[in-house]
């Protein structure tokens, strides 16, 4: 299994493909494409003849139904192209470990990774792992996933005794903006139900997450000679960093976990007469959510009540729901992975994501789709690390879902 999933992960790497969440149009970025038509590529060298690559970068491609089968529901399988724009995609080098001995790995930048500290990698020990070199993020999220699901596509290809329905592979960029499938072909999908392949160590199963919403905050000030601002001066940067600071310390994504949700200021810019502030919202509760929008109006109403010559303007939008709810009402998606991690050996483990993927997006469009776990760990930093043996072991969950 290895050989079909290590060789295209150290390769998938390797191209740039880092969203941008600034840019309106889909994909964002052009390293995207390039990944995209490799995987094209590489379908259709495997064999498969129902390929397409869209104007938008979406690459659906479907493996035909074994004899017989044709009558079972088509099952998708999806991962996402792009990396997170936090840490650097640029110039990636994967650096592969071999019977990994158990001590501390040094990386660049002063870092490293402490079996001590790193959950799951002491389990490693006499395995094979791939990490960052430290001056990037590795892109395990989400390449991984695309290795996986291409490994399981080449295993079924070469072994045509094995049965099967048939299989559509979904390939999709800028999953990481958080824009949530702009432009999705909803109407050119077969699959009854879907796998996001997109999770973190082995046997985690997730089936819920936070609705997620994001604030853009204008601060409009008034300006005057700074020498002469006492009683008409509205600084929008100061206006801009107050709100910030209100922002509750103890709901923040660092001080949360589990099913706490939080507020979060992404980014923040401005000057005297004008500043914004990006701010994203997390609640698995749909009230908690509420709240969190209204504590977003009382804070700009204190900010106001504090620069009297200045506005606030609160503008929310929803990015994903909690798919919990509509994973519920179709439970056979979930039924068939937990039975396949069953049969592939792997333990399972269900857990809330703190986050999203498009897993979240397609259950809210009508297709239920669980997350499988990848191996990886550490996602969106330079740390970032991945253990192959449960890479082969998601691979293995991927296979037996077809095939149950």
């Amino acid at each position: 299994m290895e050989n079909l999933i290590l060789p295209r992960f150290l390769k998938y790497v390797c191209y740039d493909t880092q969203s941008d969440s600034s840019v309106d149009k889909t994909p964002t970025t052009a390293g995207q494409w390039d990944l995209a038509e490799t995987l094209r590529d590489e379908l259709l060298a495997l064999g498969l003849k129902d390929v397409k690559l869209n104007d938008n970068c979406y690459l659906i491609a479907r493996l035909p139904a074994s004899e017989g089968k044709e009558s079972e529901p088509c099952i998708g399988f999806l991962a996402h192209l792009d990396t997170a724009s936090d840490v650097s995609g640029k110039n990636v080098k994967p650096q592969l470990v071999k019977n990994y001995n158990g001590e501390k790995i040094s990386l660049a930048n002063g870092l490293f990774l402490d079996p001590a500290k790193e959950q799951g990698l002491t389990d490693q020990k006499g395995k094979t792992i791939v990490h960052s070199d430290g001056t990037t993020l590795l892109g395990a999220d989400n390449k991984a996933g695309i290795a996986e699901i291409m490994g399981a596509v080449e295993y079924l290809i070469t072994n045509p005794q094995i049965k099967h329905g048939q299989v559509e592979i979904i390939f999709t960029p800028d999953e990481e903006t958080g824009k949530g499938l702009p432009e999705f072909p909803l109407d050119e999908i077969k699959s009854v139900y879907c796998y996001t392949v997109d999770g973190g160590p082995m046997g985690e199963i997730e089936c819920e997450c936070f609705n997620a919403y994001k604030a853009n905050i204008e601060f409009s000030g008034k300006v005057i000679h700074i020498g002469h601002a006492r009683g008409i001066l509205a600084n929008a940067a100061l206006m801009a960093s107050t709100f910030a600071a209100l922002l509750p310390r103890s709901e923040s994504p660092e001080a949360t976990d589990g099913y706490y949700g939080y507020f979060c200021p992404m980014a923040i810019s401005g000057d005297l007469e004008n500043a914004s502030l990006e701010v994203f919202l997390r609640d698995f509760d749909t009230d908690g959510m509420k709240r969190r929008i209204a504590a977003l109006d009382a804070f700009a109403k204190t900010v106001e009540a504090q620069f009297p010559n200045g506005k606030v303007t609160v503008n929310t939008q929803a990015q994903y729901f909690n798919m919990k709810a509509k994973i519920d009402e179709k439970p056979d998606a979930l039924t068939r992975l937990i039975k396949a991690s069953h049969n592939a050996g792997v333990e399972y483990q269900l857990k809330p994501i703190r986050g999203g993927t498009d897993g979240s997006r397609l259950t809210e469009l009508g297709i239920p789709t669980p997350n499988i776990f990848t191996g990886g760990r550490n996602f969106h930093s330079r740390m970032e690390w991945i253990s192959v043996t449960e890479m082969c072991a998601a691979c293995k969950v991927i296979i037996q879902i077809i095939c149950s």
